[in-house]
């Protein structure tokens, strides 16, 4: 059976001793009160939930899965799904992060990051119940009416009620300009909703007594493709005037996905028969509206397979020392045993240097996302709310899209340790590979963020912003660029830095004279900058490890700190140099294929 042990000593690092987060919350008065002390405390208790109340229902969340009944569209999750809800409700972690004029608690999203990553960790199936509603949340918060946020706010905030977003259908999927879901205006203001819906995360279950769901759909006079969308909340439980829950609104399940992985959340087949609505923003508006959710649901997906890569490789490594294999080639180890314990051998050690690199390499831009996005909404100063807004753009992407990718290898590599008992379901391991799948695949596939951030965010504004990313490259160059101690973890970062500039142009050159060029090069392209991003992060993190090191400081996390730089920047990084030569080799070679693809 799989352990968890939550990584708050790394939490912690990252937070306070990397990025001086208090510190740099003081600046914005919403914030400027939260001190470590707090934070910690608050992720101490916070991982003994994961670890103690939602990780022993993981596998057997698996094993059970989700149950429907036909002939009253009701979901029941597996057993221990509910119980271990309402003590989410009762120890408040719904309000964490959300504003105190609602119910929250209004800590900053960088302390419920780090929450939701352990949570991730211990049951990413049951995480995406609650999960999803902070997203609802954020797109009610930012364009629900006066209404509609004294309606939905308190009860989501209060976790009483879920929360969904229902875009996808049969016939589209990233595609939303095709969708044909309708609603129909009604005399007292507002619409009848009728259209289907797929795939949709923790559409219908018993572990609330509502569900707010947002929906996209078209006025009857909507303009052909995206323009003409609009979003609608869609609770489960229609209202009466006086807040409390009235009759059973037309949206119903009419059937759950048989999948690969999360087999504990319900992928709901919704059904919308006149569902009763209310219009969520400006009619035709609903991209924009959902965006906000889309983009909370991008941040949380990476955190998914940052959790996963995590706990992955706690087992692994667990695992690693206590098998014993063969002999290390140069001579025994464990001489008082007839084998040595894998871990003495170098591919092993590989394996687990990778799902561990890429796990704190992933914990620290997770946590600089978000705390870029506390400044973002929160920041006294108007410039550094817009910069800051400018640098989540540019990151969400990398975050879903490098984050999951890494999981994805980090996952397999880990189970691999494990040789043919990783293939065996009750080792556990299994199962946190066939869970991460899914993340590189919804809220937009990875192809997709590679897409939104070569063509929107980079070429899309003539590379200003990632110049702004590539200023701080240049400050963390200038800083150490004399210290030979940081030599071998800073050159690697300038140099690709500069041949990161190179590449762009060329591409932007070839992408002006045919856009096809950019489907061609996009995922390397994103890979590479994700590279760049995460070797700026471990150079960072050498640097803290560096100075505490000579400091006198005898602790053995900052050596180990430094080894995982060290083997992250020999192992991992230089496959930049290969992404950016088939990011060059142009679109010919895949597009001139008519006769290999007949």
């Amino acid at each position: 059976m799989p352990t968890y042990n939550p990584p708050l000593r790394d939490m912690q690092f990252v937070i306070h001793e990397l990025f001086h987060a208090t510190e740099e919350l003081k600046a914005c008065p919403k914030h400027a009160d939260v001190d470590a002390e707090t934070i910690n405390a608050v992720l101490e208790e916070g991982g003994k939930f994961a670890a103690e109340v939602t990780f022993p229902l993981n596998i057997t969340g698996d094993e059970e899965g989700c149950k429907l009944d036909i002939a009253t569209h009701e979901v029941t999750t597996p057993k221990g799904f509910k119980e271990a809800y309402a003590k989410y409700v009762e120890g408040g972690w719904p309000a964490l992060s959300c504003d105190p004029e609602f119910g929250g608690q209004g800590l900053p999203f960088l302390v419920n990051q780090c929450f939701y990553e352990m949570l991730n960790s211990a049951n990413q199936a049951w995480t995406m119940y609650p999960g999803l509603s902070h997203g609802a949340y954020e797109a009610l918060h930012a364009h629900g009416t006066d209404e509609q946020k004294k309606q939905y706010l308190p009860k989501l905030v209060s976790g009483e009620w879920t929360g969904t977003m229902c875009l996808t259908e049969p016939h589209c999927g990233t595609d939303l300009g095709l969708l044909r879901t309708r609603a129909e205006p009604q005399p007292d203001g507002t619409y009848r909703i009728t259209g289907n819906k797929i795939f949709i995360s923790a559409g219908e279950h018993d572990m609330a007594e509502n569900i707010i769901h947002l929906v996209l759909a078209r006025l009857p006079d909507a303009p052909q493709g995206s323009k003409g969308i609009s979003l609608f909340a869609v609770p489960k439980y229609n209202l009466k005037p006086d807040g409390s829950m009235g009759e059973r609104n037309g949206i119903y399940c009419g059937g759950l996905e048989h999948k690969m992985g999360i087999h504990g959340n319900a992928t709901a087949q919704l059904v919308l028969d006149g569902a009763i609505g209310t219009l969520v923003g400006a009619p035709n508006k609903g991209l924009p509206a959902m965006f906000v959710m889309m983009n909370a649901a991008r941040l949380g997906v990476g955190n998914q397979s940052l959790g996963l890569t995590e706990v992955a490789f706690q087992n692994a490594l667990a695992y690693a020392k206590d098998r014993i294999q063969m002999r290390s080639l140069s001579g025994p180890k464990a001489k008082d045993k007839p084998a040595d314990p894998i871990i003495v051998h170098p591919d092993v050690r590989k394996m687990l240097l990778t799902a561990k690199a890429y796990a704190e390499g992933g914990r620290a831009l997770a946590v600089w996302c978000t705390l870029l996005l506390d400044k973002e909404l929160h920041h006294a100063d108007e410039k550094v709310r817009a910069d800051s807004g400018e640098m989540v753009a540019l990151l969400t992407p990398i975050v879903k899209a490098f984050l999951t990718d890494n999981g994805h290898i980090a996952t397999n590599a880990c189970m691999q340790v494990f040789g043919g008992h990783g293939y065996i379901k009750e080792w556990g391991m299994e199962q946190f590979v066939r869970d991460n799948r899914i993340n590189m695949i919804y809220e937009g596939t990875n192809t997709v963020q590679s897409l939104d951030l070569m063509g929107r965010k980079v070429l899309g504004n003539n590379g200003a912003t990632l110049k702004k990313f590539g200023k701080l490259v240049a400050q963390l160059v200038e800083e150490e660029g004399v210290n030979e101690k940081m030599a071998e973890f800073i050159n690697p970062v300038a140099y690709l830095g500069e041949q990161v500039t190179k590449l762009t142009t060329e591409l932007g050159f070839k992408a002006f004279q045919n856009a096809d060029e950019v489907g061609g090069a996009s995922v390397d392209y994103l890979r590479v900058l994700g590279h760049l991003v995460f070797g700026y992060l471990f150079a960072r993190m050498a640097q803290v490890a560096l100075k505490e090191i000579e400091g006198g400081n005898t602790d053995p996390f900052y050596p180990a700190k430094l080894q995982t730089a060290r083997f992250y920047f020999a192992r991992l990084f230089p496959e930049t140099a290969t992404l950016m030569r088939t990011a060059r080799s142009g679109v010919k070679n895949l597009l001139d294929t008519d006769l290999a693809l007949a």
